[in-house]
């Protein structure tokens, strides 16, 4: 019983170049580029146009590394190929994002502005003032950067008011009960 998602060969589109070396993985496209190192009991193969991985026994930490392998190779493809993305809406009066260099400089309501500057390999996109995307070619980079500046100011469920996904809803609690 081999590993459902590790079994699935991953695509190589066009203008994307995969080089496989023993256990180093790498792969360049128009985006940027990337490696990954393939943990043991796990070999890759290039047939064709896709990226083949077959686990060296059935064990389940091989069936577990094989899997995670598939959906990391997968991610770093797409990433190089087309980039990842993640919108975050800032809601509330006053609350607004401000271009500053490369960085951003947020006003939430605090008595200071907080400013954030992007790591290596992440941009930063203002369409609105109350719109942040963050762009890049790592998944795993771009949700965390996305999940820190949500954590800057967290949308509190009565208002709705903060820093939230475009496609997260907030569950809404009702307010003081008046006469």
């Amino acid at each position: 019983m081999a590993s459902h998602i590790g079994k699935l060969p991953v695509a190589i589109p066009a203008g994307v170049e995969v080089k496989i070396d023993g256990q180093n993985f790498s792969v360049k496209g128009p985006k940027g580029s990337d490696s990954y190192v393939i943990p043991e009991g796990v070999t890759g193969t290039v047939e064709g146009n896709e990226i083949v991985l077959t686990p060296a026994d059935d064990l389940r930490p091989t069936r577990a590394k094989h899997g995670l392998s598939r959906s990391i190779i997968a991610g770093m493809v797409k990433g190089v190929h087309e980039g990842y993305a993640k919108t975050l809406d800032i809601i509330g009066t006053g609350y607004r994002a401000v271009a500053k260099g490369k960085g951003i400089e947020f006003f939430l309501g605090y008595s200071h502005t907080i400013t954030v500057n992007p790591p290596e390999g992440i941009e930063f996109e203002l369409p609105n003032p109350n719109q942040v995307i963050v762009k890049g070619t790592d998944k795993q980079v771009v949700g965390q950067v996305a999940a820190n500046i949500r954590k800057l100011r967290a949308p509190e469920p009565y208002k709705g008011k903060g820093v939230k996904y475009a496609d997260e809803h907030i569950l809404r609690k009702a307010g003081k009960a008046g006469k």
